[in-house]
């Protein structure tokens, strides 16, 4: 899984070089199936479920499982989600980060911040002996606590020989409540964070999800594992 998550890794640090005005959400997603295939790795997205791309690509108000398309032209000041994951032996990885193009607002890049470190402050929670719930506990009190809010309908997942396996990953909740995490645990965290209303809603392409009142939404997801030692990031280079 060390593997895999260092292909997700990859590709993510040479996809950010490529999110510019001008470039559309298809070119990133051709990208990311030849390199991934270029590392030895398979899609991870890639017909799961039907899902048509190897990229989920979520721009401004969408929130995630954005579809490319080569009609979406990125523009200055837009935010950009991007989605991600291989599979490589058989095991999974998967990560998303949330992109500036160009210049952007500063309410956007706002979001952006604290979504990213409401991540982080999850994954410190990702240790042996912590509950479940400590993970959405501390990303709801931090991003709340900012004005911001949880997106209820998607969370995070646990991750292994499958894309998403049980336990679900919430990013609410209530501090000790949950299983008991334990060492050889790995868990997809992944925060996704609106600056209105929590409210999605899922577009006719039965895939895009949308915020109901068009505001921004951020989406930042790392595969965790939890070790003696602590939580250790698989996705990170």
């Amino acid at each position: 899984m060390r593997r895999a998550g260092a292909v997700v890794a990859q590709v993510l640090i040479e996809i950010e070089e490529l999110v510019k005005p001008g470039a559309t959400t298809a070119d990133l997603d051709l990208f990311a199936q030849t390199r991934t295939k270029e590392l030895g790795a398979k899609p991870a997205f890639k017909g799961y479920h039907g899902f048509p791309a190897t990229l989920c690509v979520s721009v401004n108000e969408e929130v995630v499982h954005g579809i490319p398309s080569k009609k979406r032209i990125l523009k200055d000041g837009d935010i950009v989600g991007i989605d991600f994951g291989v599979i490589l032996d058989g095991w999974f990885g998967d990560s998303a980060r949330t992109f500036p193009v160009g210049k952007v607002a500063p309410d956007a890049e706002k979001l952006l911040e604290i979504t990213e470190k409401s991540l982080y402050l999850g994954i410190e929670q990702a240790r042996a002996g912590q509950h479940l719930f400590d993970i959405g506990h501390a990303v709801q009190n931090f991003v709340e606590s900012h004005g911001y809010s949880v997106v209820r309908e998607f969370v995070g997942h646990g991750i292994g020989k499958s894309l998403h396996e049980d336990p679900q990953v919430p990013n609410f909740g209530i501090r000790g409540k949950g299983m008991l995490l334990k060492p050889g645990m790995v868990l997809a965290i992944e925060p996704m964070i609106n600056a209105g209303k929590p409210e999605v809603r899922v577009l006719s392409d039965g895939w895009t999800a949308v915020t109901v009142d068009k505001a921004l939404s951020a989406h930042f997801e790392h595969t965790v594992a939890i070790t003696e030692q602590g939580p250790e990031i698989l996705t990170r280079v």
